[in-house]
């Protein structure tokens, strides 16, 4: 299941605070900050969607995340990649590097890195 934009916003702001109030929340917000009615709002879809939990003190709610950002992360890219690559890295790092203007430093990093998977799997 996907977050929205709005949604995704405040998760990262779990993320980075681990537990808050629905007042730290909007804190952490530019100006001009949402309404209040609306962060609650996102809340409760996010709450009915099981990415977010809270605990609750007296009449306030203390939110926090049910996913890791690693979790959201590797759901929300194996989708994209499902979705815009026919579910293939190949298809996926061929069009980034054509389409891309990557400098000979980041192929070669990115090399390295797939390189290092290589040694690893060969290993096992």
């Amino acid at each position: 299941m996907q977050l929205t934009n709005a949604e995704e916003q405040i998760m990262k702001y779990l993320w980075k605070l681990e537990k808050a109030y629905l007042k730290n929340i909007l804190n952490q917000f530019p100006e001009p900050k949402p309404a209040t009615t609306t962060i609650a709002t996102l809340l409760k879809r996010m709450i009915d969607k099981q990415f977010v939990g809270y605990n609750q003190h007296g009449s306030n709610r203390e939110y926090y995340p049910l996913v890791s950002k690693e979790k959201y992360t590797k759901g929300y890219m194996n989708g994209f990649i499902k979705n815009y690559f026919s579910n293939s890295y190949k298809n996926m790092v061929s069009f980034f590097s054509k389409h891309e203007n990557l400098s000979v430093k980041e192929i070669e990093e990115i090399i390295s890195i797939l390189q290092e998977q290589i040694d690893s799997q060969k290993k096992k």
